[in-house]
């Protein structure tokens, strides 16, 4: 009997032989440990070579930023593109271009390519370089040293050649404005041999060299004429040209009559205090004017940004007619159009703190932007709530900070204005996530806005982000809940794990509301951002 009986000390012994030796050692952890840090110091992930390409490349404008500088961000371009598929940074080059409307970052990855895959540069250069002002860039790239070289190089240099013996003489006139280099300098370099009589005669009245005037296409014989004797109509040529020259009262306002969009935007004040923008009975240009800043198709056509418009909006004139500003906001609306609408429970994080006080498109001398970061992520939380007036705002710092009145009544610009003020300090991306949680509120969709650069209580690199360590408790209690990072400076690590619930995509354009579209309907495979980027045609 002895043999069969089992003491209960032995089972005890027994049971624990077959238990694992540490459970909280070796338990399933949900976030995954950090594997870098980000420029404030904080632990965050670093995004996959492609992910950290297209962060630069949709928010990068090659200037200085909070945390990083200009030289920074070209380096770490160059370091991706070394080993990186030449396919794809083609197809990088479109996305920030044609979606991002991106101007400086398309021009340097085309000039990588020109290095690295001259073929794959060709076959795209069009495409990219859509406007004298890509083309100048482009030629400044190249010429200086940044990619290897301070030439052009004898394919680079016929695809210049090419896109000058092509464009049209509005096109050329348009690439005429603009220095670092101008027109003339980057004629002079490749020295274009036109066929035609007109082009021979506008590339020699360009560079200032003997040419036949009665050769001179007819618009540019037009401007000359003008110079001359500014009474007479105003030819329909770039705003720039015209500036210089002594313009009367029904001058300025032909000019404002057949000026582009964007050009009208830009110089609202200018046509004011040249008496074209007047108020009452007396205000038929501002009508007219009005007419062409809330059209739809124009606006469409015009590649708008929405936060160019919200710009304008904050630096018009006082005095400015009321209808002047009511098309601005109604043109905003327009522009806002790809807001999608998004069921369920949806939590909309503003960071708030003071890093988003710099400009969204950097520091440079002379040409600093007054729009911060902060304006942009005011402006997409307070169009994501007039899509979606359910939504819940928390704008952040090291805190969440409630005392906005927000509201789906309001317009666009009221609400964006309201969160511009709540203005904070330090950065702890996981202060919303952990609000939501403690309040144990339902979760279908978290959208975040921010620069990634949260550093309070975020240094446990072993253990995850903070902000990935309260969204497994999230996730706990909202299994099918998901969460979009709208990141809009050039920084290549993030503070939430790119996975199949989070989605990353960079960028201040209207493009970010279409992927946000995209993924809250379901529509977006593994690859995230980078797979719409993959999935972009290259042409013909």
């Amino acid at each position: 009997m002895l043999a069969t009986v089992t003491s209960k000390k032995q089972r005890k012994i027994h049971s624990r032989s077959n238990e694992m030796a540490n459970k909280n050692l070796f338990a399933k952890r949900g976030a995954n440990k950090a594997n870098a840090y980000n420029e404030a110091g904080g632990v965050a992930y670093q995004l996959s070579p492609q992910a950290q390409l297209a962060q630069l490349a949709a928010t990068g404008c090659l200037n200085h930023t909070y945390y990083t500088s200009a030289e920074d961000q070209l380096s770490k371009v160059l370091e991706l593109t070394q080993d990186l598929p030449a396919e794809f940074i083609a197809k990088t080059a479109l996305f920030a271009r044609k979606q991002a409307h991106m101007k400086d970052m398309p021009a340097l990855l085309l000039a990588v390519l020109a290095q690295k895959d001259v073929a794959m540069c060709a076959q795209v250069f069009g495409a990219v370089i859509d406007n004298g002002k890509m083309l100048r860039n482009f030629v400044q790239i190249m010429r200086s040293g940044a990619v290897g070289r301070k030439s052009l190089g004898t394919r680079p240099k016929k695809l210049v050649q090419n896109w000058l013996l092509n464009a049209s003489e509005a096109q050329l006139l348009s690439a005429s404005v603009g220095n670092t280099p101008s027109l003339a300098d980057v004629v002079k370099m490749v020295h274009p041999k036109p066929d035609e009589a007109w082009r021979a005669a506008w590339f020699a009245w360009l560079i200032g060299r003997e040419h036949s005037a009665a050769d001179l296409p007819a618009l540019t014989q037009e401007f000359e004429r003008f110079k001359h004797n500014t009474g007479r109509l105003v030819p329909n040529v770039p705003f720039q040209l015209l500036t210089a020259l002594d313009l009367n009262k029904a001058s300025w306002r032909q000019i404002a009559e057949q000026g582009s969009w964007q050009m009208v935007r830009q110089n609202l004040n200018t046509f004011m205090r040249h008496g074209v923008l007047v108020a009452g009975k007396d205000g038929k240009e501002a009508n007219m004017i009005a007419s062409k800043l809330k059209d739809k198709e124009t606006i469409a056509k015009a590649r708008v940004l929405p936060y160019q418009i919200m710009t304008s909006l904050q630096a018009v004139n006082t005095g400015m007619p009321k209808v002047i500003t009511d098309a601005l906001e109604t043109a905003l609306e327009i522009s806002l159009m790809n807001v999608p609408r998004l069921e369920g429970n949806v939590h909309v994080c503003m960071d708030v703190s003071g890093s988003m006080t710099s400009p969204v498109s950097g520091y440079r001398e002379g040409a600093t932007s007054v729009t911060t970061c902060l304006d942009i992520a005011a402006l997409i939380a307070a169009a994501v709530v007039a899509r979606n007036p359910h939504a819940n705002v928390l704008p952040f710092d090291d805190m969440v900070r409630l005392n906005h009145r927000v509201s789906a009544n309001n317009s666009v610009l009221k609400n964006a204005q309201i969160l511009q003020k709540m203005l904070g300090g330090a950065t702890d991306c996981a202060a919303p996530l952990r609000y939501i949680s403690d309040k144990a509120l339902p979760v279908d969709l978290v959208v975040f806005v921010s620069d990634n650069q949260s550093w309070v209580n975020n240094q446990a690199y072993y253990a995850g982000t903070t902000k990935m360590q309260e969204w497994e408790k999230i996730k706990a209690r909202n299994p099918r809940a998901r969460m979009v990072c709208i990141d809009i400076q050039p920084y290549t690590t993030v503070q939430a794990e790119p996975r199949e619930d989070v989605l990353h995509v960079g960028g201040f354009s209207d493009a970010v509301f279409t992927l946000l579209n995209q993924y809250a309907r379901g529509e977006l495979g593994s690859e995230h951002w980078v797979g719409v980027i993959n999935a972009v045609p290259l042409p013909n």
